[in-house]
Formats: structure tokens, C-alpha cells, sequence
């Protein structure tokens, strides 16, 4: 059995990527969505994801290497203000960037995941696909996140067991945060495009969130 995640990342940045990622929900495939605690539109994209049940919500980490031991306390810190705002923990643990990734920040990360018994991104028995994602070598290539090209990643990528494909939608103001912005605008119009989930029944792929699976998923 093929189960599918598709998860937005960077929930919180704005109001108007907080908007997208609902969007994606609500009219196209989108499962799951990772939190920013820290950021002006966090209060918001909570309040949203109350209106979402169907919305698995995870912990989307900021974290950055320091001489000083903070990291642990940094991460206890995101965990405690999560659960004030959402009012519960969060399904599953990533990080912005995927810095948790590197060798300084990932036991501390792992131990938090083993902590609140959720699977942390790329160190679980469920396989993460980062190739949705439109720029690479420093350069837009809005092909890769066109229909065609998740298409090609749903048969390429997506196997038995549990999938996750990471995303980025959202609606652009002024002023955004972020040098990837109009490729935002791209992923959601193809997340929400008809054609994806038809060809995710034909593939007979499941869409699941992370809160439909086990509580405890091993970590590597």
C-alpha cells in the first residue's frame, strides 16, 4: 500500500502563505503542515489550523549552530510555545532550511522527537522527497513544480510504505520574507490542479497526515 503525505512547510511566515497552505488543503492534496512558533503570523495560522481538523499540524524548527549549549533549550522553547498555541503537541518535527540535518543540531532534534514520540523528517521509517521545489543552483526553475513534473514524482518517488512530500505554497504581499516567493504561487496552483488528484487515485496512492498514522514512528 502506497500512503502519501503532503506537507507545507513555513506555516506561520505570513498571513499570506498561511492562506496558500489552507488553501492547498481545503481544494487540493495538501495533508499536513509545519509550524513557524516565532514568527508575526504564528497566532494566525493556529487559529486557522483550528478550522482545519483534517490538518495534521508539526513543529517547522528554527534552529542555527552555537558555541553555547542553547540548542536543547531553544527547541524546548519552539515545543512549549507550539503547545500554546495550537493547545496540543505537535504531529511531527522538521526544521527551516532542513538545517536539522546537520551533525551539530540533529541529536538534539532526534531526542525531542523521542521525547514527544513523533517522527522527525528524514529519520523515520517515512520517506521524505524534497524535489518539489523551484529553484536549484540559485536559479527559478518553475517547471519542476508544474504538474507534469509531480506527476513524474508521484511514479518516480512515491513507493509502499509512507511518503512525504515537502511544499511551499502560498499568496505573495509585498515585502515577503523569502527569495522563494513567486514559485509559492506556482505550488499551490498545481497542488490544487484537478489532474494531481485524479492521478493520485489511478496510482491508487493514499492521502494521509501524520496524525493518521501510529503516535510512535521509529526514528533512525
Amino acid at each position: 500500500m502506497k500512503w502519501l503525505i503532503v506537507n507545507g512547510d513555513d506555516f506561520g511566515l505570513t498571513s499570506g502563505v498561511n492562506l496558500g497552505i489552507v488553501e492547498a488543503h481545503r481544494l487540493g492534496i495538501l495533508t499536513s503542515a509545519s509550524l513557524m512558533v516565532n514568527r508575526p503570523a504564528s497566532e494566525a495560522a493556529a487559529a486557522l489550523a483550528r478550522e482545519c481538523p483534517g490538518l495534521s499540524l508539526g513543529l517547522h524548527l528554527e534552529l542555527a549552530r552555537d558555541d553555547g549549549g542553547r540548542v536543547d533549550a531553544e527547541i524546548e522553547g519552539q515545543v512549549a510555545r507550539f503547545v500554546e498555541l495550537v493547545d496540543g503537541s505537535p504531529t511531527h518535527l522538521d526544521a527551516h532550511h532542513n538545517a536539522h540535518h546537520d551533525p551539530e543540531l540533529l541529536p538534539y532534534v532526534l531526542a525531542w522527537g523521542r521525547r514527544c514520540a513523533v517522527p522527525v523528517r528524514g529519520h523515520s521509517e517515512i520517506r521524505h522527497v524534497s524535489r518539489f521545489y523551484g529553484q536549484w543552483g540559485g536559479e527559478t526553475h518553475l517547471e519542476q513544480i508544474g504538474v507534469e513534473s509531480l506527476l513524474r514524482l508521484l511514479d518516480e518517488d512515491v513507493r509502499d510504505g509512507v511518503t512525504e512530500i515537502a511544499c511551499h505554497p502560498g499568496h505573495i504581499e509585498p515585502g515577503f520574507p523569502s527569495s522563494y516567493a513567486a514559485e509559492r504561487e506556482v505550488e499551490l496552483e498545481t497542488l490544487c490542479d484537478a489532474r494531481v488528484r485524479e492521478a493520485i487515485h489511478a496510482r491508487e496512492i493514499e492521502l494521509v497526515g501524520f496524525q493518521d498514522l501510529p503516535r510512535q514512528v521509529p526514528v533512525r
